[in-house]
């Protein structure tokens, strides 16, 4: 039973990281975009 609840603990820990992770990432390449934009925006 205890190592149930240490693995349903554990699979929590790690989808609650993931999902950060994969916000994170989501953000970076928004970012990444915006400037993309804003350079040709600049170059025309």
């Amino acid at each position: 039973m205890r190592t149930l609840i240490a693995c349903a603990a554990l699979a929590g820990t790690l989808l609650i990281a993931a999902c950060n992770t994969v916000e994170g990432v989501g953000k970076d390449v928004s970012s990444a975009g915006d400037t993309v934009a804003n350079t040709a925006d600049k170059s025309k």
